[in-house]
């Protein structure tokens, strides 16, 4: 019987840089560490490690440049985004299917979070939660939105699934700008607002108290929720145009 073939230690280094790939660790358009840094982090030696830099060349996962080092492939998203997501973002009417979306994205994100995180992803969590609460009066929706766009990649990065924290990070600039264009129409409504930040903390609290089925829950309500008071918003502004029509004529 034949034995069994030894892996290459090249090949183990690629598919462990590859998960710091897929996992977020190292993100597209980022410089790897130098060669002697990630090779006294593996253990391993230099041509080994250069071997494995090779490989994920080859792959078209990294790009080197002639004295600037190694770079995550800068266009490893772009498949994620353009053109027909980006086309998607950029229709009003496409806003309330993209809010739906998020209630499968954003539950599941939550119910692993809570089932598989680790501490130091509920600090890290809880520190993206403290930021936003800390955002002083005078800052713009547009800083409010990157915050919770952070806080909503760092909830799916203590999911610790691979593929959710791709499709996360890849449409991060399509959620940011949702989150954006949902606080732009929310602000008419403060209470609305006070409403929002406090489910969000719920979902805060049931992922470090490891409740999956109760952190879910609080995503998804939490989403139809905005869903709810954002028709509302639309609905009042309809009757108001249409007030409007009838004085001008």
């Amino acid at each position: 019987m034949p034995g069994i073939k030894q892996q290459k230690l090249s090949d183990v280094i690629t598919e462990r840089l590859e998960a710091l790939i897929l996992d977020g660790s190292f993100v597209a358009g980022q410089k790897l560490p130098a060669e002697r840094m990630l090779a006294e982090q593996f253990n391993v030696s230099r041509p080994s490690l250069r071997e494995a830099i090779q490989n994920l060349q080859a792959k078209g996962l990294v790009e080197r440049k002639q004295g600037g080092g190694t770079f995550v492939n800068a266009k490893l998203n772009s498949n994620m985004t353009d053109p027909l997501l980006e086309l998607v973002a950029n229709r009003p009417e496409t806003q309330f299917d993209l809010l739906e979306f998020r209630h499968a994205l954003e539950g599941m994100a939550a119910y692993y979070a809570a089932l598989r995180g680790q501490p130091e992803d509920y600090q890290n969590l809880q520190r993206a939660w403290l930021a936003l609460d800390a955002l002083p009066l005078s800052s713009t929706k547009a800083q409010e939105a990157e915050l919770l766009g952070d806080f909503y990649l760092m909830m799916a990065k203590a999911s610790h699934n691979m593929v959710l924290q791709h499709v996360m990070r890849s449409m991060k600039t399509m959620l940011t700008d949702n989150i954006q264009r949902n606080l732009e129409m929310l602000k008419v409504m403060p209470d609305a607002v006070t409403e929002i930040k406090q489910h969000r903390n719920t979902i805060v609290q049931a992922i470090i108290g490891q409740d999956p089925e109760n952190a879910r829950e609080a995503s998804n309500t939490l989403l139809a929720f905005i869903e709810e008071t954002l028709l509302k918003i639309n609905q009042r502004d309809t009757r108001v145009q249409r007030v409007m029509r009838r004085l001008d004529v």
